[in-house]
């Protein structure tokens, strides 16, 4: 069941918030989880029943584990044996189902063997929910978990606002929330902000991230099947893709973060204007928050990370990039996206070593932002291919320029065909234009229009968040008035962004990180 789908808002959502307070409201909130495990339940068995044992038996095996690495009885080796236990069964299942096909595709290529398996489908959100559960037997391990029933652990896990595609959601910061009394009372504040909150993020998804998907899938299309692109062509796919992702991922946060607060739990922060970053440590930690966490605090600091020395540090950060990577998906084109991460962050804090200075002034901002900027662009592209021969298809249309006679260039015309650029492509047309002005524009809206956490900063949208950590952008700087607050003015917006949005969900699309 997808946020996006007329079913799920018309009918499943409505449905299952107002039995909620309707329980709720007469003090059972016991009942009140149950019925929110069963409709978390249903929406993730929507998708396919046969996998529902899946997450259930999850679920059984490591709330059973965390019970006993919690229990005083449980000491010294027997615990490391328990929560190895753990997480190399977790492992394993996202491993069987995520990784099995890919490794065997891989052996089969070297051409030492040719094993035959019936392709294994991947279930929903198993990338998410095995990486919650194993972050919850760590912490267990560690004693730094208190004791939680059952029943709130199987909401913690299941919740449907943040199942599907995340935030990976730390226990500390949900299971609490389960247990107030408050989260099961009726809020108008709540579902006011929930249903405005929600209705942002389905405009990003379905007005500009589809919108953007018709003009990058075909580009990527042509190159897997090899066809000859030229410059803007494949600046146009890229543009589009680097922009699509953008808003479908930004979409969906807001939209999960929404859901949440109509039953008055805040989500933690998973998406905080990631193309602001004015390097890739900072890129870091604006794109996949939870994630990044996940992989800090779970895989690169256990590792050792920057506490031995600078060699280890940067061995650290590649093996943790390249698990990041491979957590995307089953694929070289994501080892690679990760490795070249990897390589940026231990670029970037090389450079940080050797350059301590730092230059708060606008020209430096903007060149960081920019250059940032093309760094990830140039690894979405591996990130979006689904082989290395569509992705060197992509790069080698970067090299093939609108037509003009490189004599007319001078020194930097010959320079580009010494470097093996071609003069082939088509001559810059209209539409070319076009590409480059909806660069600015869309660089522009992330740059300079306040995000969803800034607009509803006053009501505390996310969990931890705080508008005072925030550099102030643009049109807040110019007018504080510009933040959500329940209005006459801002309840025509939402409605005109709603009414765009619901017009257009004639065709429902998954969003991007469903697959992951």
């Amino acid at each position: 069941m997808l946020f996006n789908s007329p079913f799920f808002i018309f009918a499943f959502l409505p449905i299952a918030a107002i039995v909620f307070y309707l329980i709720g409201n007469r003090g059972h909130f016991r009942i009140a989880t149950s019925w929110l495990v069963l409709a978390s339940l249903f929406f993730y068995g929507y998708w396919n029943p046969a996998y529902l044992w899946v997450i259930v038996g999850s679920i059984l095996v490591n709330y059973s584990l965390g019970v006993l690495l919690s229990a005083s009885a449980t000491k010294g080796q027997l615990k490391n044996i328990v929560l190895a236990i753990g997480v190399v069964a977790n492992i394993l299942l996202l491993g069987y189902y995520k990784y099995v096909n890919f490794f065997i595709d891989t052996i089969n290529r070297t051409g030492l063997s040719d094993i035959q398996i019936e392709s294994i489908v991947l279930p929903l959100a198993i990338s998410f929910f095995t990486f919650q559960q194993i972050a919850y037997l760590v912490d267990a391990w560690k004693g730094e978990v208190k004791e939680y029933n059952f029943l709130d652990y199987c909401l913690f896990v299941t919740f449907f606002p943040q199942l599907i595609a995340g935030p990976i959601v730390h226990h500390k910061e949900m299971l609490p929330q389960f247990k107030e009394g408050k989260t099961y009372k009726l809020n108008h504040f709540n579902i006011t902000i929930g249903i405005s909150i929600f209705l942002v993020g389905l405009f990003k998804k379905v007005v500009i991230a589809d919108n953007l998907s018709v003009l990058a899938s075909p580009v990527f299309s042509a190159a897997e099947n090899g066809e000859v692109l030229h410059f803007f062509e494949v600046a146009e796919g890229v543009i589009a893709y680097t922009f699509q992702l953008y808003f479908d991922f930004s979409g969906y946060s807001d939209m999960a973060v929404g859901i949440a607060r109509l039953f008055g739990i805040r989500l933690p922060l998973n998406f905080n204007s990631p193309y602001k970053a004015e390097n890739i440590i900072d890129f870091w930690r604006r794109w996949h928050i939870t994630l990044s966490r996940f992989l800090r605090d779970y895989i690169y600091i256990p590792l050792g990370g920057n506490r031995k020395g600078r060699s280890r540090r940067h061995i650290n950060l590649m093996a943790t990039m390249l698990l990041g990577g491979l957590w995307h998906g089953a694929g070289w084109t994501f080892v690679f996206w990760g490795a070249l991460h990897g390589f940026y962050l231990i670029v970037n804090h090389g450079w940080q070593k050797i350059w301590k200075r730092r230059i708060n002034k606008w020209w430096s901002v903007a060149i960081s932002r920019i250059v940032t900027l093309f760094l990830v662009m140039f690894a979405w592209i591996f990130f979006r291919a689904e082989s290395f021969d569509g992705a060197m298809q992509i790069l080698k249309g970067f090299t093939n320029l609108p037509h003009t006679p490189s004599e007319n260039l001078g020194f930097i015309g010959d320079l580009l065909v010494f470097m093996g650029f071609q003069f082939n492509g088509p001559s810059i047309s209209a539409s070319d234009i076009k590409v480059i002005l909806m660069f600015f524009a869309l660089t522009a809206i992330v740059w300079f229009i306040p995000n969803t956490q800034q607009l509803f900063a006053k009501y505390r949208p996310a969990y931890g968040y705080s508008w005072r950590t925030d550099k102030p952008v643009l049109l807040q700087s110019l007018n504080r008035k510009f933040y959500w607050r329940p209005s006459v003015a801002w309840s025509v917006w939402i409605a005109i962004l709603g009414a765009s949005s619901l017009l257009s969900l004639s065709q429902v699309s998954e969003f991007l990180y469903f697959q992951f």
